[in-house]
């Protein structure tokens, strides 16, 4: 929102929510309607074609938005280092009402005007006129209006909102107020309108005219430099008809300079060019890979988990992973990126954060859930765990945490091979269990003195029993097996026959029938990486072990899985806190850290016990 909102500010189908799409729906229906009924020589195909162009603009930002935030995740040519928050996401998230806005008007101008309706594929005439319509009025007019939206009036009402976003990303070049929007699409429609007039108008004109349009402006606001200099150097003159990302950068930084819409031309002419636009331009090219202290290596959960990932869907991803029925409607599209995962076969850069001097980076095996419980499956999914560890450990990287199901039992021995077949390692890995242990010992509420434990075993769960064990708290068990395994340790164990403790700790596994056995009121408090199944209405459910975020670590715009924003996991935390301490040894395998000093070091980095940790009824 501007500092001091102007009229015309909101969209009008913004009372619609996620609804808003049904103002295309008149023109959509009433094309195919027109399609249909007519006969062979009387049917529009450029009617008819309006909404696939559209569909066509959707996917073209899409593909600007995953490029953008992968390649400004791993660094190389980036531009600005600056973080982007949760805050510039849902101001942007509306960023298809342009789309929306251009298919009325081309709806509504093809129905109004005779000459804008049966339009013939191509016509070269037309393309020329647009195109040079655009170079010549369009470029001009919109620098003088885009210099005008800088006075204090307009900017504090309309252009200010733009400019909130210093950070940039393709979508930004598309955040606008609902009026400032009108007033661009009169300048860019000068171009099409003359080619209607003049009877040259084509489909490809104004296809290829509002492509090129997205395609610059997502551009200039892409956050990282790949304009090679070659071009500049074969053709000079094109330094002042092309603009560049690092040029477009410096006026979002900068704010008085720089203000051409595609052509630098009249900012040399008028004097707003700023100097330093070169120098940037080279240092972003000239600028490598970043290196990560501390690597986090996670997985794809589910097939739609690709669109929660931050190359995913921005709106997605910045809320908790939650089942979202619209995401059916891709499911060619989900199979797809199975497949493409499939035959890529590698571990990807898709997040960077920041604490501190500490730089971190995510990355993601492509491979999902079910495929971790495929004995075919495992021993590729070591090879491209081993595979980013050692890619970690040449690159320098300090820690790699293994998160989700990159650190199980009949996996890899808690992450134990990959140290044992490489005893050179520098990087230390991390499995994040005594942080783990540590945030279910503090959760548990005080008055606690009888536990339930059950759900599958792991080295979290005997530790938990060890500690428990230690503070005089008796722990019990529904299965005969958790018995046996319990009783060759330290600790007095009892097999629940009756009435159950109120407070359960969970691992994966936890059935339906066992949740129905705990006595109402009963806390669920979950151990291992995946939340258990939320069957108790009269229940509480802990989220998995997890703390929240210190402020201090900045570019933190997603959620993790189904954590809420700015929460972090056990398996995460860890292997900051092991870099930022300073620890020398690998905690993986049967081995695990002072659970104590690993829980004190956590606090002293600034990460917080989750004020709420329950959820009624559900996660």
């Amino acid at each position: 929102m501007a500092s001091t909102p102007g009229i015309l500010t909101d969209w009008p189908w913004t009372p619609l929510g996620s609804f808003k799409y049904l103002v295309l729906a008149p023109g959509v229906i009433h094309s195919i309607y027109h399609y249909i009924t007519k006969d062979e020589t009387e049917r529009d195909i450029s009617y008819l074609l309006i909404f696939p162009f559209l569909l066509w603009r959707m996917i073209h930002s899409q593909i600007w938005i995953s490029l953008s935030r992968y390649r400004t995740a791993k660094g190389t040519a980036r531009i600005v280092d600056k973080s982007l928050e949760f805050e510039q996401v849902d101001r942007e998230r509306n960023w298809d009402d342009q789309i929306l806005l251009s298919g009325i008007l081309l709806y509504t101008v093809s129905n109004a005007f005779a000459k804008a309706s049966n339009l013939p594929l191509w016509r070269t005439d037309g393309v020329v006129i647009t195109f040079l319509l655009h170079a010549g009025p369009v470029e001009f007019l919109y620098y003088w209006f885009h210099r005008a939206l800088h006075h204090h009036y307009l900017y504090s009402r309309y252009h200010s909102h733009h400019h909130s976003s210093i950070v940039t990303e393709p979508i930004t070049s598309v955040i606008h107020p609902f009026g400032e929007v009108i007033a661009y699409y009169i300048l860019f429609d000068i171009p099409m309108m003359a080619a209607v007039w003049s009877g040259t108008m084509s489909v490809a004109a104004y296809f290829l005219y509002i492509s090129y349009v997205d395609f610059m402006n997502y551009m200039g606001h892409c956050n990282f430099e790949f304009i090679p200099t070659s071009i500049f150097t074969l053709f000079p003159p094109l330094k002042y008809l092309m603009y560049t990302p690092s040029f477009h950068s410096l006026h979002h930084t900068q704010f008085r300079t720089n203000y051409s819409l595609f052509m630098p031309f009249y900012d040399y002419i008028y004097g707003t060019f700023d100097n330093s636009s070169d120098a940037l331009y080279q240092n972003s090219l000239k600028r490598e890979e970043e290196i990560a202290d501390v690597v986090h290596l996670t997985h794809l959960t589910t097939p739609e988990s690709i669109y929660h990932l931050r190359l995913g869907f921005a709106t997605l991803a910045s809320r908790p992973h939650s089942s979202t029925w619209y995401l059916w409607l891709l499911s060619p599209v989900t199979m797809g990126s199975m497949l493409l995962t499939w035959i890529y076969g590698r571990t990807i850069v898709t997040e960077r954060n920041q604490f501190e001097k500490l730089k971190m980076q995510t990355w993601a095996i492509p491979k999902y859930n079910v495929q971790y419980s495929l004995e075919l499956q495992t021993e590729s999914i070591n090879s491209l765990i081993e595979e980013a560890i050692i890619k970690a450990d040449q690159k320098g990287c300090k820690v790699l945490t293994l998160g989700l199901l990159n650190q199980g039992e009949e996996l890899n021995k808690n992450g134990g091979i990959y140290v044992q077949r490489n005893p050179k390692l520098r990087v230390r890995v991390v499995d994040g269990s005594s942080l783990a242990v540590g945030i279910v010992l503090n959760s548990i509420p005080k008055f606690g003195t009888q536990i339930l434990l059950t759900g599958k075993f792991t080295k979290v769960a005997f530790a938990l029993y060890h500690s428990l064990s230690k503070r005089g708290i008796q722990i019990a068990v529904l299965h005969q097996q958790h018995y046996k395994q319990l009783k060759k340790f330290e600790g007095n164990p009892v097999l629940s026959k009756g009435q159950s403790p109120n407070i359960w700790l969970v691992g994966d596994g936890l059935t339906d029938e066992e949740q129905l056995k705990a006595p109402k009121g009963t806390t669920f408090i979950p151990f291992s990486q995946f939340p258990p199944k939320a069957v108790r209405k009269d229940c509480f459910y802990h989220c998995t072990p997890a703390m929240r975020a210190p402020p201090s670590l900045h570019n933190l715009h997603t959620c993790e899985n189904w954590l809420a924003r700015r929460v972090m996991s056990a398996w995460r935390i860890a292997g900051v806190v092991h870099a930022m301490e300073g620890w020398t040894e690998h905690e993986c395998g049967s081995t695990m850290s002072d659970i104590e000093q690993v829980w004190e070091a956590t606090l002293r980095c600034g990460f917080q016990p989750l004020t709420t940790p329950t959820a009624y009824g559900s996660l």
